[in-house]
């Protein structure tokens, strides 16, 4: 596994992109202040159209289902390639 993944938190990010709802599952190196950082990321690929919801760490299963792969992806917007 790679060292940065270790060294971050995985965490759920949810948020609204044009009035429908999203979520990521996003690696952060820094634990604290998860919302600025979710917020930030969120202004800079969408500027007004996202609007974040909230931020939290994954749970393990969420941790585990993410690094199998087995998240659901968005059907209009997926971010993974499948096999």
């Amino acid at each position: 596994m790679s060292p940065f993944f270790r060294a971050s938190t995985l965490c759920v990010v949810d948020f609204r992109h044009d009035g429908h709802p999203r979520r990521w599952f996003k690696a952060f190196a820094r634990p604290d202040e998860l919302s600025a950082q979710a917020a930030a990321l969120l202004h800079d690929l969408y500027g007004e159209r996202a609007q974040l919801v909230g931020v939290r760490p994954a749970r393990a299963d969420e941790e585990l289902q993410y690094v199998r792969g087995e998240v659901p992806v968005n059907a209009l917007c997926p971010t993974g390639r499948r096999g």
